[in-house]
């Protein structure tokens, strides 16, 4: 366990920060799983708007670092061909 002062303290602040993480990056699950689930369905309409919904959930959890902006987009880039392949069956 920490000593100083400051180790203390910045021990403190690194909880907060994974706990805020951890909360963004389940955020993202949870808006990845209903594009999934509507995808699954089949439902165009309701894809597209979980699309949405997954993509600003996405950028605020790559702009905050909870996640790499290359993994962000990666997600997003792959649910956008998954969702617009629904036309095509």
């Amino acid at each position: 366990m920490a000593n100083h002062k400051s180790a203390i303290k910045r021990h403190k602040q690194s909880l907060k920060h994974a706990a805020r993480n951890r909360a963004a990056r389940t955020r993202v699950k949870n808006a990845v799983k209903a594009v999934r689930a509507a995808i699954t369905g089949n439902d165009k309409e309701q894809a597209s708007s979980a699309l949405t919904v997954a993509a600003s959930v996405l950028a605020k959890a790559a702009g905050k670092g909870a996640m790499h902006w290359k993994k962000a987009a990666r997600k997003l880039s792959r649910l956008s061909r998954a969702v617009n392949a629904i036309d095509a069956q």
